[in-house]
């Protein structure tokens, strides 16, 4: 019976080419779609298993409270991680403090690389459960130890053992090689991690760090914690909560520090916080494209089951005669359902050869290493289930309605389908132009989000802006001898230094006061310390006052702020007032200058209040303003000679700030980028199934078309005829997506403080396309139908 049914299913699909193809192609895009959707998922939700102790780590956060407001964030104070273990440890297996993970140069003899790293207690790889190549997980114990990547190993030592091998870091930290682990996987958190140092090495290698050690205030570093198998997160949260809060003054407990718990399975997809509460983050994306990958796929679905009941009548006799032979209507049922299995599996081998065509491509686009998982038994059994499912859903509604057809009818010639017959397929175009309008005027909102904010006044230039970091105590006391050398070959116009670069910042501080400050006001200010050439490098703009100068001795006490700053100390004419820094134990700082505001760090953001500071110590990255009169590669030349001749022990490396800059856009192009994709390929889907629909309906209409042009029709009036039909689908899909569009895409836009409005032309556009798109598409067969010979249409059989 069954290989009966494969038989006549295989004919059926050859006897109707056109409608085959249709089926096919629209189904192979849709399970493309909803395959490599999957992929994408699988990899977000898979993040950061690659670590065994997953479900039992955590990252500690901390909840304050700043003028009202719930700030939440991973920067801890020194003395947590003791504390946790002295009055917690039961609760925990390990507890890590550590640095940022940040680019230090490594040193072995005379070759340097920089590399990204960080510093972290000796549990720390335990912590990861690094898979050791060489040595051990307790590798950190020694406090000149140095644990390397697999790839940062060879880099170094090529296949010399590297083990008990001399290194530094910084060209100030000697180190020896104590194990190499494998190299970590795209999909973690760590996946940049090229080396690991003891926090013990840490804590001496700068002052500020040392004179950190016992200063709940200064919230600088990390912490990481495996709990034990004997608890859970909820309980340990409730029994740390008050770790810090119960070490800090009277005065610092007004923040109310609440520390927690973040679990590592939480990371990389619930990163977002809102007033203590987490408010979503990437798992908002995974759950976005699920909906559309289900969407795509339904849309080809509902290809088939439009084509497969509009062809109805061509199979009405098939049916008759079957019932008339002694079928049963769940012999037919069968009969329908394998036709549609086959229509999806033949489909699923054509997804599973695009998918791996499209990968690459996608790979690229997302961000990701992702790859088809040919040995995984999930990934083949999802496949078919998802093939079963599909061709279930899709030959359904066909199946049993083919079948309830009553032979006597049928047979007799008397069968009509009826005026409702019809009112299923119109209910699926309009579904499925619903979904595809909808998703058409989300990706353009999308792309007006980026573009809105991209072309957000920056308050300097970023053209022609190089930043070099200064890594090693090299370059430091070089910045008049660079300056110098630069100008006078003229590879730039200005050079200055400063403690983040242009693109971010790196310290924020409170404990400010000035006069007429409300006692009640939480300062927290935005601190950058700058060289008096800082504002002509960067290009920002005074908006009073003056800038910088070395001409002024006086300015070793002054201080520059920005708009923000002005509006949230609420003071007028700013320019020659005092403000006080830490309970007034430093020096009186004077106010010579006001600049527009400057967005360092998120574009999405409001700019936060900013205080500059003259100084040349606590700096870190050199800024350079290329010679716009030479070529980029021309002044990089210069630049790196003069480098490599003052600062010989350092590799010369460089980022461009507005590469930098564009980088904070690179999550929200990827969605829209992929948003747009999916939406072209529903639009696809769509338009194929509708040019299946009307090539169904001028073949049913043929005779009437050729009666219509004997007594005079036009080619216009037949054209019309046999589009308006769909053109009014078309229309009140419109009339459902825009609303629903709307009130999905105004929910995401809430999310950002620097948002662009929605246009009523968006909506204009994604229906004319849909207009243009629907006459286009029908327009082929209904003049094809229209400019036929009427004496052909009207012969009988």
């Amino acid at each position: 019976m069954i290989k009966n049914y494969l038989k006549t299913a295989w004919r059926n699909l050859l006897k109707s080419r056109t409608s085959s193809m249709i089926n096919i192609g629209g189904l192979s895009i849709g399970m493309t779609v909803a395959m490599l959707i999957g992929l994408w998922i699988w990899d977000e939700v898979s993040f950061d298993r690659y670590h065994s102790n997953y479900d039992r780590v955590a990252q500690v956060y901390q909840h304050q409270t700043w003028n009202g407001e719930i700030y939440t964030g991973q920067a801890l104070p020194f003395p947590l991680g003791e504390e946790l273990r002295s009055s917690y440890g039961s609760d925990f297996t390990y507890i890590a403090m550590a640095s940022w993970q940040d680019h230090h140069m490594l040193s072995k003899d005379n070759k340097h690389l920089n590399k990204n790293g960080i510093y972290i207690d000796k549990d720390g790889p335990r912590i990861l459960s690094l898979k050791m190549l060489k040595g051990t997980l307790g590798g950190l114990s020694d406090p000149n130890s140095i644990l390397l990547s697999e790839t940062t190993a060879k880099a170094f030592f090529g296949d010399e053992d590297p083990m008990g091998q001399p290194m530094k870091i910084d060209n100030k930290l000697n180190v020896k090689v104590t194990g190499v682990f494998e190299d970590l996987p795209y999909s973690t958190t760590f996946r940049d991690l090229k080396y690991m140092a003891p926090w013990d090495l840490y804590k001496t290698s700068e002052g500020w760090i040392s004179r950190s050690a016992t200063d709940w205030r200064d919230n600088s570093f990390q912490c990481f914690a495996q709990i034990n198998d004997k608890t859970d997160f909820a309980s340990v949260n409730r029994r740390i909560e008050r770790a810090k809060l119960n070490n800090l003054s009277e005065e610092d407990k007004k923040h109310n520090a609440r520390i927690f718990l973040h679990p590592m399975k939480d990371w990389h997809l619930r990163s977002s916080w809102k007033e203590g509460m987490q408010a979503g983050g990437q798992i908002e994306y995974v759950w976005m494209f699920a909906v559309i990958g289900v969407f795509v796929l339904l849309l080809a679905c509902i290809n088939f089951m439009n084509l497969s009941t509009a062809r109805s009548e061509k199979r009405a006799k098939e049916v008759g005669i079957r019932k008339t032979v002694g079928s049963i209507r769940q012999q037919l049922i069968g009969q329908f359902l394998v036709e549609s299995l086959l229509v999806a599996c033949i489909a699923f081998v054509l997804s599973l050869l695009l998918t791996l065509l499209a990968l690459p491509w996608f790979n690229q686009v997302a961000a990701k290493q992702m790859h088809i998982l040919w040995g995984n038994g999930w990934f083949w059994l999802a496949g078919l289930s998802f093939t079963i499912v599909t061709g279930l859903i899709a030959g359904s509604y066909p199946a049993f309605y083919l079948s309830s057809f009553q032979p006597v009818k049928v047979l007799k010639g008397t069968f009509k389908a009826g005026r409702l017959a019809a009112l299923p397929r119109k209910v699926l175009v309009v579904t499925q132009f619903a979904v595809s309008v909808a998703l058409i005027i989300c990706t353009l909102v999308v792309y007006r989000q980026i573009q809105h904010t991209k072309d957000r006044p920056v308050g300097y230039d970023r053209s022609n802006l190089v930043t070099i970091m200064m890594q090693t105590p090299d370059f430091y006391g070089k910045y008049d001898v660079l300056r110098n050398e630069l100008k006078r070959r003229d590879a730039i116009v200005e050079m200055s230094e400063s403690s983040s670069p242009i693109t971010a910042v790196w310290s924020n501080s409170g404990g400010f006061s000035w006069e007429g400050k409300d006692p009640n006001l939480d300062t927290d200010f935005a601190i950058i310390w700058v060289t008096a050439e800082y504002g002509k490098t960067v290009g920002f703009e005074m908006l009073d006052g003056r800038d910088f100068s070395r001409d002024f001795k006086g300015d070793s006490n002054a201080i520059i702020i920005n708009e923000a700053a002005v509006k949230f100390m609420n003071i007028k004419d700013p320019v020659g007032k005092t403000i006080r820094w830490d309970d007034g134990n430093k020096p009186a700082l004077t106010i010579v200058g006001v600049v527009k505001d400057m967005v360092m760090s998120s574009p999405y953001e409001p700019v936060k209040q900013a205080v500059y500071l003259f100084d040349d110590e606590n700096v870190n990255v050199i800024n350079l303003k290329l010679n716009p009169q030479r070529s980029t590669s021309e002044s990089l030349a210069i630049i790196e000679k003069v480098f490599k001749e003052v600062i010989p022990a350092a590799p010369f490396e460089y980022r461009f700030a507005d590469l930098e800059y564009a980088r904070k856009f690179a999550t929200e192009e990827r969605v829209g980028k992929l948003a747009g994709v999916f939406a072209v390929l529903a639009i696809i889907i769509s338009c194929l199934g509708l040019f299946g629909l009307a090539s169904f309906v001028a073949e049913q209409r043929i005779k009437e078309i050729g009666i219509r042009k004997i007594v005079g029709a036009s080619v216009f009036n037949l054209w019309t005829l046999l589009s308006k039909d769909f053109v009014i689908l078309v229309g009140i899909a419109c009339l459902i997506a825009v609303p629903v569009a709307w009130y999905y895409i105004h929910g995401w836009l809430q999310s950002y403080d620097y948002r662009v409005g929605i246009s009523w032309w968006i909506f204009a556009i994604a229906i004319a396309g849909a207009f243009v798109l629907t006459i286009f598409t029908v327009s082929y067969q209904a003049i094809k139908a229209a400019l036929a010979n009427p004496v052909k249409s009207l012969r009988t059989e």
